[in-house]
């Protein structure tokens, strides 16, 4: 009898769509985006097969891109809900069990097709992740780096107080920052 080897497919989570959505937008809108660099990204997030993006593609990306900023960036839970609530109304189709043919475990898609253009894909799969994620959280599942000069998306799930900055050098630049501007003000004479 032939042993079959065992295939462990690449699973879908809510938070790792989350984490590619944040990936891919800080590649395609604070980087130098390239079809090399976003499949890259793709790759390490488990896209597999031929990927055949284009010029187009990166474009039509980089536009869903500056669409799921906006909700990272939105003010309150309440206006990031409505942000996504106008992405899934505006590009999500009826939701959809697939496998990729077996490629990966079963997961959710809310686009058109498996074989959607790129930037479909990638707006409507970000988007649900996005509000699956502040449906369980009940707070916007990220943010923008509050560092001067940064601004980029990053993703936040954990508890407490919600985060400010991307990444520890963003806050630690602020900080140092915050601090010589203590130390070069000039004392407060009373009057």
């Amino acid at each position: 009898m032939e042993a079959h080897p065992t295939v462990h497919p690449a699973v879908h989570s809510t938070k790792a769509m989350a984490a590619r959505a944040v990936d891919l937008c800080v590649a395609l809108l604070h980087e130098q985006p390239s079809i090399a660099s976003v499949s890259r990204i793709l790759r390490e997030h488990g896209e597999i097969g031929q990927l055949d993006l284009s010029d187009h593609d990166l474009t039509a990306m980089r536009d869903a891109a500056t669409r799921l900023r906006e909700v990272l960036g939105a003010p309150s839970t309440g206006e990031a809900a409505a942000l996504l609530n106008r992405l899934l109304a505006g590009g999500a189709r009826t939701p959809r069990l697939t496998t990729h043919a077996g490629t990966t475990t079963w997961h959710l898609h809310v686009d058109s097709s498996d074989d959607a253009p790129w930037g479909e894909w990638f707006l409507a799969s970000s988007a649900m992740a996005l509000a699956v994620l502040l449906a369980d959280h009940q707070r916007i599942p990220g943010g923008l780096c509050a560092a001067r000069g940064c601004g980029r998306p990053f993703l936040d799930l954990g508890g407490g107080s919600p985060r400010r900055y991307c990444s520890a050098r963003c806050a630690t630049r602020e900080r140092v920052a915050a601090h010589r501007s203590r130390s070069t003000s000039p004392p407060h004479v009373p009057g």
